[in-house]
């Protein structure tokens, strides 16, 4: 190879180099700013191929997509002066690359540092003023609302738009885990004994009222039975009157055989008593004549 041809592949490979180093690329993905000796000169980039002056520009690209910030448990101190270990994490992007790459450097873990601490200590301002219960069961809504906002509005200035705070779990120590459960247990354990003890009286009041509703149904019942009873006497009575006025020779043999009948009601029956008592007059003729 001639050393005119040499000289033309090295021109050639230095263009290539200079065109390249010339050239940036920015993704869909991508938000970027160019930088000139460490100063921002433009900071706003369509997807697609952008040209700089190469050595003494350069580029620094960022996520342009909804990051995660997944954090390690902390320890929160809630209004009852318990420790509770709280798993959260925080959705996030970056909304203004200058103010990020001014506050940051384009470091994404301090970033992510910061706003750990940010949340850290908005979350310690809520359980602050809560007990263990109202955070593990009925505010947890209102307190993912209050420290987004609150985290939101501290680190916007850093360039940083906070989408959303969640709680994943919240959880006790520990070594404080069982004394709380013991005490919950006694707790309900006493709410329990409440509720049984007030169950009993109830149905000690339901019995009485039930057993003196029985009371009063049976002595009602037995005063309307005595009543038709002695109706039904009186009744049984007359007729036994008007039958022994039509017939009192018949009604008098009747009279025998019932007796006859309620006195020999079984084989075990024995009576001593004289043949010719009026008992047994009927024993010998219907009409009653020995």
């Amino acid at each position: 190879m001639s050393r005119g041809n040499t000289i033309s592949m090295i021109i050639l490979g230095a263009i290539a180099i200079t065109l390249y180093l010339a050239t940036f690329v920015v993704d869909q993905r991508e938000r970027a700013i160019l930088l000139q000796l460490g100063q921002i000169v433009e900071k706003e980039f369509e997807p697609g191929l952008h040209f700089k002056w190469p050595f003494y520009q350069n580029v620094q690209k960022f996520d342009r997509r909804i990051l995660t910030l997944d954090s390690r448990p902390e320890l929160i101190l809630t209004g009852e002066k318990k420790n509770v270990l709280v798993d959260y994490f925080v959705k996030w992007r970056i909304s203004k690359v200058e103010d990020y790459y001014r506050t940051f450097g384009g470091r994404e873990f301090d970033a992510m540092s910061r706003m750990a601490q940010t949340v850290k200590d908005g979350l310690q301002a809520e359980f602050g003023n809560r007990t263990i219960r109202e955070v593990v069961s009925g505010e947890r809504e209102e307190i993912m609302q209050k420290v987004g906002k609150n985290v939101d509005e501290k680190v916007g200035k850093f360039g940083i738009e906070i989408i959303d705070v969640r709680i994943k779990q919240i959880e006790l120590p520990p070594n404080v885990r069982e004394s709380v459960f013991q005490r919950m247990r006694v707790e309900r354990e006493r709410i329990a004994k409440e509720h049984r003890a007030l169950g009993q009286k109830e149905s000690l009041i339901i019995r009485a009222k039930a057993d003196r509703a029985r009371t009063e149904l049976l002595a009602e019942a037995m005063q309307n039975a005595e009543k038709i009873r002695g109706a039904g006497d009186a009744m049984s009575t007359e007729i036994y009157a008007r039958a022994y006025g039509k017939d009192p020779q018949f009604y008098e043999f009747y009279r025998s055989l019932e007796a006859y009948r309620k006195t020999f009601n079984t084989k075990q029956d024995v009576f001593v008593m004289e043949p010719d008592s009026e008992f047994f007059r009927y024993f010998g003729s219907i009409s009653g004549t020995n």
